[in-house]
């Protein structure tokens, strides 16, 4: 399987190579486009993610009457978050629409996004990613790892599933917790007393059946769109991290663009990163009916809780200080609650 996937991956590459092999030299505004530029996601097609790409290209398309096309690949079709980063940057796939967590190995500036419980609504998380100040000084992060940043939409939160009730912070000790492989989040639920577990997405639903996790935390959209509340008593709004997610272009096939056209995928960005955002807000509250409907309880923590959850955390703050630069987490911090 691993064998035909690569395969299927260096095919796709290789069909997308003859229409981009005009794309190094500088591109006339007026010549037809005759290949879709690919633009790849490790996200199915019912997500955010793919909504955020699908507006990205109908805009790209509209603004420039047609004549600029991007065909969306989702679903790790030309490989996972690290063959996209790595394709991407190459310039082989111009553009990527992906979540900032696998992004730290490759920038790992990006450890910021790790702060955890740092903002108390997802309207302060997104005044702080566009916060003038901190935006300008990710764009030069992405533009020192070869990309140009494009903006960053997200799906809200990630929350907690689990069938134990939490009300207080020893409610999570000793809870079995399947996380991404990250260090920041493992160290994150050691500090509550949680026990985590990296572990493969496509396992967490038979781990939660099985018992081997007791407990998992994702955006509502994943929660729902992969029934892992099917296996689980409750969901806590632990609302520890804002699940972002990032539209990313080669910096070189960028600058090789007309300044015109450089103009338009900006604009486009935009448009559809503020869209992405409404359609995050309206399918949050969906999922949250559909939880609720099938009496799974949702739990919402007092603000004493995530203050103690804070506090458990404080030691991360310091090390992604060290790891990052106290300047990038004091513009990203910039309007936080206190």
């Amino acid at each position: 399987m691993k064998k035909w996937k690569v395969c299927l991956i260096v095919l796709s590459v290789l069909v997308i190579g003859i229409g981009l092999s005009g794309c190094k030299k500088k591109q006339s505004s007026d010549e037809v486009q005759r290949y879709a530029w690919p633009l790849g996601t490790s996200s199915p097609e019912d997500t955010v993610t793919q909504i955020y790409a699908e507006k990205f290209a109908d805009e790209v398309s509209r603004l420039s009457n047609g004549k600029m096309k991007i065909e969306v690949y989702p679903n790790s079709t030309l490989g996972g978050d690290r063959e996209l980063l790595e394709s991407c940057k190459d310039g082989d796939i111009p553009f990527v629409v992906q979540n900032t967590a696998p992004q730290v190995t490759f920038l790992p500036d990006t450890a910021v996004f790790d702060l955890p419980s740092a903002f108390d609504t997802i309207e302060e998380a997104r005044k702080a990613v566009d916060n003038p100040a901190f935006y300008q000084k990710m764009e030069k992060v992405y533009e020192k790892g070869g990309y140009k940043l494009l903006g960053y939409a997200d799906q809200g939160f990630r929350v907690m599933s689990t069938n134990k009730e939490i009300k207080d912070i020893g409610d999570f000790k000793g809870q079995k917790i399947r996380t991404m492989e990250n260090p920041y989040h493992l160290e994150f639920w050691k500090d509550l007393g949680a026990n985590p577990t990296p572990m493969t997405f496509s396992e967490v639903y038979i781990g939660l059946q099985q018992g081997t996790i007791d407990a998992q935390e994702n955006p509502y959209e994943v929660i729902v769109s992969s029934k892992l509340y099917e296996q689980q008593d409750y969901v806590v709004e632990t609302n520890h991290l804002p699940h972002y997610i990032s539209l990313i272009v080669s910096d070189e096939f960028f600058k090789n663009l007309p300044e015109d056209q450089q103009k338009i995928i900006t604009q486009a960005a935009e448009t559809a990163k503020e869209y992405a955002r409404e359609k995050s807000d309206e399918r949050i509250e969906d999922r949250i009916k559909t939880i609720k409907d099938s009496g799974t309880k949702i739990i919402k923590l007092s603000s004493r809780t995530r203050k103690q959850i804070r506090e458990a955390a404080s030691d991360i703050y310091k090390e992604i200080e060290d790891d990052v630069s106290k300047d990038l987490v004091d513009a990203y911090l910039k309007n936080a609650e206190k």
